[in-house]
Order: C-alpha cells, then sequence, then structure tokens
C-alpha cells in the first residue's frame, strides 16, 4: 500500500492550531529538551546578503512524542513592500521509524503561534502574577501573537504599543480590537515601557531600543527580536542586572539578545541564570522576588515548530484536512 504525504496550507494550519494548544504543546516541548530527550543541531544560515535576507534550516526530534522533522524559514525585513510576510516557512514532519515524509505544511503561521507560546510559557514562570500593564514594542505580525498568548494568562488592564510610526501602533491596535483590552498609541520607547509589569520587544533592530533607566522594579522582559548575529533590542546593562533565561545555550550565543553584550565580553556564562527548560523543570528557581528584572531571551527552536508540526498533522488526519499526494 503506497503511503501519501498529506499537505497543509496556512489556511489548513490556522484551522488546526490555537494559542491555547500551542501553550501546552511548547511547555512540553521545552520540558523534553530541559530532560535531554531531544536532538536539535544548531541552525544553518544562507546568509543573501545581496537580498537583504537570509534562510535558515532548523530540524529536530523530540524522544517523548517521536515527532521529527525540519522546518526551512526565510527572513526577509523588505518584503512587507512586496506584499509578503517578513518570515516565510514550510515544514517537513518525517515518520521517525521509517523517514517517509507524513505531511509537509506552511510554517509561518506555526513560526508566530510557537514563538508567542514561548514568550507567554516564560512570562508564566518569571513575570509577577499580579502583572497587568504590557508594552508592545514592535507592532507587526509577532506583536499581535505574543500579545494575544500573554492574554491567555495575565489579567491584563493596560496594553501600551509603540511602533517605528505612530500609524503602525493604531493599526496594530485595530487588529488586536478582539481581545477587548484597553490600548494605547505611545509616541517613544521610553514612554511605552516605563510602567509597564511586562515588556516585549519584537523589532529587527541592531541597536538598544529599551534602557534599563526607563524600567520600573519587577518587570519582565520578552525580548523575541534577536534572532541573528548583530541584533539587539535591549541595553547590555538591562542584561547585567537582569535574571536572564534563555531557550538555548547555542542560539542565543550566536544570534539572540544576548550575542552582542556576549560577543562584547559584557556578559559571561555566570550572567546567564539558566534555560527556559531548567525553570519549567524547577531545575533552577524561576522569580523569587517581586522587584527582581527578569529577562527571556527567545531565538526560537525547531522542537517548537516540529512539535507544533506533530499536533497539527495529528489534527488533520482526525478532521480529514488538507490533500493527500504520493509523493514516493
Amino acid at each position: 500500500m503506497k503511503l501519501k504525504t498529506v499537505i497543509l496550507t496556512n489556511k489548513d494550519i490556522c484551522n488546526l492550531l490555537s494559542i491555547n494548544d500551542a501553550l501546552g504543546i511548547i511547555e512540553d516541548a521545552f520540558r523534553a529538551y530541559g530532560n535531554k530527550k531531544a536532538q536539535m543541531p544548531a541552525k544553518i544560515y544562507i546568509k543573501l546578503h545581496q537580498y537583504n535576507g537570509d534562510l535558515r534550516a532548523m530540524p529536530a526530534f523530540i524522544e517523548t512524542t517521536k515527532a521529527c522533522g525540519m522546518k526551512w524559514v526565510s527572513v526577509y525585513p523588505g518584503n512587507r513592500q512586496k506584499g509578503l510576510p517578513t518570515t516565510i516557512a514550510t515544514i517537513i514532519l518525517n515518520d521517525a521509524k521509517s523517514g517517509f515524509p507524513l505531511a509537509v505544511m506552511d510554517g509561518t503561521y506555526i513560526t508566530k503561534i510557537r514563538t508567542a507560546a514561548a514568550g507567554a510559557t516564560a512570562a508564566k514562570y518569571l513575570a509577577r502574577k499580579d502583572s497587568k500593564i504590557v508594552a508592545m514594542a514592535g507592532c507587526g505580525s509577532q506583536a499581535e501573537s505574543q500579545l494575544a498568548a500573554l492574554n491567555e494568562y495575565f489579567d491584563i488592564k493596560l496594553v501600551k504599543a509603540c511602533g517605528q510610526k505612530p500609524i503602525y501602533a493604531q493599526d496594530f491596535i485595530k487588529r488586536m480590537q478582539g481581545l477587548k483590552l484597553r490600548m494605547a498609541v505611545s509616541k517613544t520607547v521610553k514612554d511605552c515601557v516605563k510602567d509597564a509589569d511586562i515588556v516585549v520587544t519584537t523589532t529587527p533592530s541592531r541597536k538598544p531600543l529599551v534602557y534599563l533607566d526607563w524600567l520600573k522594579k519587577g518587570v519582565h522582559i520578552n525580548a523575541i527580536g534577536a534572532d541573528a548575529k548583530g541584533k539587539q533590542e535591549l541595553e547590555p546593562a538591562i542584561l547585567k542586572n537582569a535574571k536572564v533565561v534563555i531557550d538555548d545555550w547555542a542560539q542565543a550565543m550566536a544570534s539572540g539578545e544576548i550575542n552582542v553584550a556576549w560577543s562584547k565580553g559584557l556578559l559571561a556564562k555566570k550572567d546567564i541564570h539558566a534555560t527556559l527548560g531548567e525553570v519549567i523543570l524547577h531545575r533552577k528557581p524561576a522569580r523569587t522576588d517581586k522587584d527582581e528584572l527578569t529577562v527571556f531571551d527567545s531565538t526560537g527552536l525547531a522542537i517548537q515548530d516540529i512539535s507544533c508540526a506533530q499536533f497539527a498533522y495529528s489534527q488533520a488526519l482526525k478532521h480529514n484536512i488538507g490533500e493527500r499526494i504520493k509523493i514516493i
């Protein structure tokens, strides 16, 4: 009998995977990784500077669930002007026992949702439980999912948004009206973050946007934007004074929020508190003081993508969604 590969479009994935689904999936994936029950080679980059973009290969296998596959993802900051997403991804899900391609699916929505779920999971452990004011520095697609995921865990009373231009923040607020949250535009990043309980940065910046003096005591920061060498959104002094939690050592040092400070010798291993997996497994403490500054450095891991892809595939089989084709 010939096996068939399931093809799942962006629309299919949107119907198969919710924010709420992703929260549990991602926490379990970090738990498995923290228990050394996953294989995840470092990202492979193809840098296309002449086109202002890059492509990345991200393979993973999770022993606990047998999820196996690879994401092939591109990041082109100028794509908005072309009517395309900044991030475009495709995921191949394989049968771990035979290598057969079980599914080929859009990974763009999965990338968006799994990144948000990781940020919300980090905030669940690191932010104050009574956090009510959220600052969004950056108002693109990733900011949308980050806020939606945080809204699952926190009783948010005010969202302050700041974009490159005020109109970006205004558009963001319009897009997020479905959450029924009180939202306001901030003209500057300083005004946006100054009284926030949780700060989320989702920009492609290569210079600090947020400074230590602007932050109130006890704030938690989800640093999402830095995903390549040379990118940074936070003043190094923030990292030096914070309880810093990373998703993965190799990726964080090479391309996460800590990469610039690390390469300049401003940070050492002793300055990094833990990985998120260690915190989830209670091997390293989460927040221990209401006034401490905490930072989650998110680079995005293949274990997150493949875990979500496996869930989407299982739901597609259950509900007979997607096209079946003979690849082999």
